[in-house]
């Protein structure tokens, strides 16, 4: 139920900024990266590479439910992700070998369909290759666990 997933993220939202010492910076990044996120996920969508539940789209390209996933994923940047914020090369290799490896599970498990599963995964290397860095360079700004 993409109910349930949506209320575990805001449960882990609220905690993860309850613990933050900025919580506002951390609130600006996670938006941040849910807008990216919502770019990217659309695209991929818009443009055909996979195919979602339409039931499960909001204004037929926008999956609400993977959305929702990066606005967690967010809250790794400033707190286990944080040792890569500057080191770029490695957080774009790791990110280009992870990410495609996480939708692979995820279609597997149901959550999406390949219309064409190897330019989509080549694509989506490529695209978190070029975001995840980009990402954790914000978060070096947006930093709401840095020490006060």
């Amino acid at each position: 139920n993409p109910w349930v997933s949506l209320a575990g993220v805001m449960v882990a939202l609220a905690w993860h900024l309850a613990r933050a010492h900025a919580p506002l910076r951390e609130v600006q990044l996670i938006g941040l990266a849910t807008l990216v996120g919502a770019a990217f996920e659309s695209l991929l969508v818009y443009k055909g590479w996979v195919s979602i539940d339409s039931r499960l789209l909001l204004g037929g390209v926008l999956p609400v439910g993977m959305v929702a996933l990066w606005a967690a994923f967010a809250t790794t940047l400033n707190v286990s992700l944080r040792s890569l914020r500057r080191r770029g090369l490695l957080a774009a290799v790791l990110a280009g070998v992870a990410a495609p490896l996480a939708y692979a599970a995820g279609a597997r498990l149901g959550a999406l369909d390949w219309v064409l599963a190897a330019p989509a995964l080549i694509l989506i290397a490529l695209g978190w290759a070029a975001i995840m860095p980009l990402l954790l360079r914000s978060a070096l700004r947006f930093d709401g666990y840095a020490t006060p």
